[in-house]
């Protein structure tokens, strides 16, 4: 789920979830730790944590050129062709330059031609700054601040014999760099750059996997902890602190969305403050980001005795999430792998439709915490090894609890998905094995 406003990753000592009200009281007695970077005192559940260190490799300038490279076999590919791209500052910039950039009113932006170097327009003051950041060879073009950008972006395409065409805009640039470079480059046709953007980033590399693994490990490693560390009392705001100050701990930025109670049955929370209590449902969402790759993990447990009711729910989301493993199949249609999962829930009574299984089964991921493609019914984008999604089916029943079980997994290219995470969870007495 979308918890950590994602578009700006976890080894503890592993306890069983949780406990009643005695051995609550005896957590507050639990001493502290003080977390490496500053931030604050963390239980002593924590630590263990610590930087992933040289188990990090980044991605490569060579790699960065590959996917360049790969970007203009698409272009030249695709019918009709793509004559250009047209990339400002986000995680396509990224993933094609290695560059991260703000987004701001002055536009730096990356202009990918069918053949050739790349372009990059920048505003001048900030040509120093982005040749130091370029890993590659690139035409440099500058503009001024009484210049328009776009109008020297276009020219560049004229220069290189480039006047008429399609030029794919990638689809978070904002509308008025679109707009301008419409009104720059009148010849050519402006169209989503969708079919080639989607198609280099929705299939991950064995190194983006083997990243976001390792984002993966480090969120459950904080996990653990955190759940070691629960105390009646807490709220959610309480519990989310200690998340982040256990991905600081580790030397990454990452959070979560805590819900606690009643609360859990909202998928994205409320407003209101809950503290935690006995019997309460603790739900905890979150990841975080190794060298820019993305984890997103749920688990849901109970402090204190389980109820009936809860630990069938539990059960029945629990096969809903094997039961998309197995339908996520290369050569599938995406949407199915949502309807095998809505099957199980609504076959068990907690139906019909959204009823109580109230959002997708799941979305991409890489670089956003949420990228195309999802898995949602109706969706007919063919699965193919490599694509990443979450798998996080959930039931939830209004005023009285809500539990989602979500884990990421990778399509191959035989056979069910394989988890990139450490597993699922095993019970609701132990959310992480």
């Amino acid at each position: 789920m979308d918890k950590l406003n994602q578009k700006q990753s976890y080894q503890a000592s592993r306890r069983q979830l949780l406990m009643g009200a005695a051995a609550a009281s005896a957590l507050a007695l639990t001493p502290v730790v003080r977390a490496t970077d500053g931030s604050g005192e963390l239980p002593q559940a924590f630590a263990g944590l610590k930087p992933l260190g040289g188990r990090v490799r980044p991605i490569t300038a060579e790699e960065f050129h590959e996917r360049l490279l790969h970007a203009q076999k698409i272009m030249s590919e695709l019918t009709p062709n793509y004559d250009a791209l047209f990339v400002a500052p986000g995680t396509s910039l990224y993933y094609f330059t290695g560059i991260r950039w703000g987004s701001s009113e002055r536009l730096l932006a990356l202009v990918v031609p069918r053949t050739g170097k790349p372009i990059v327009v920048v505003p001048g003051f900030e040509e120093g700054r982005l040749r130091e950041k370029l890993q590659f060879s690139a035409e440099v073009r500058v503009w001024q601040e009484d210049e328009s950008p776009t109008k020297i972006a276009a020219a560049a395409l004229v220069d290189r014999g480039i006047r008429t065409g399609r030029i794919g805009v990638e689809e978070t640039a904002a509308f008025t760099f679109f707009d301008h470079l419409r009104a720059a480059a009148p010849g050519f046709e402006c169209v989503s750059a969708d079919p080639v953007t989607i198609a280099c980033r929705g299939r991950k590399s064995a190194h983006e996997l083997e990243l976001m693994r390792l984002a993966c490990e480090a969120t459950f490693d904080v996990f653990r902890a955190v759940f070691a560390s629960l105390k009646e009392g807490m709220s959610q705001d309480d519990i989310g602190k200690i998340v982040e100050g256990g991905f600081s701990k580790m030397g990454l930025h990452g959070g979560a969305l805590v819900l606690l109670g009643a609360s859990a049955a909202l998928p994205h929370g409320t407003i209101k403050p809950q503290k935690l209590k006995e019997g309460d449902v603790v739900l905890i969402d979150g990841g975080c980001a190794v060298d820019g790759y993305q984890s997103d993990v749920t688990r849901t447990g109970i402090f204190g005795k389980v109820p009936e009711k809860v630990a069938r729910v539990y059960e029945i989301v629990r096969k809903a999430q094997d039961a998309a493993l197995d339908a996520a199949r290369a050569g599938r249609l995406s949407g199915t792998v949502d309807d095998a999962a809505r099957k199980v829930i609504t076959d068990a009574g907690y139906g019909p439709d959204y009823k109580y299984f109230t959002h997708r089964l799941g979305h991409g991921m890489g670089l956003d915490g949420h990228e195309h493609p999802y898995l949602v019914r109706g969706s007919t984008t063919v699965l193919e090894a490599g694509m990443t999604f979450s798998n996080e089916p959930g039931i939830y029943i209004p005023g009285e609890f809500g539990l989602r079980c979500e884990d990421d997994m990778v399509i191959t290219a035989d056979g069910a998905a394989q988890l990139l995470t450490q597993g699922f969870p095993v019970s609701l007495e132990k959310p992480l094995g």
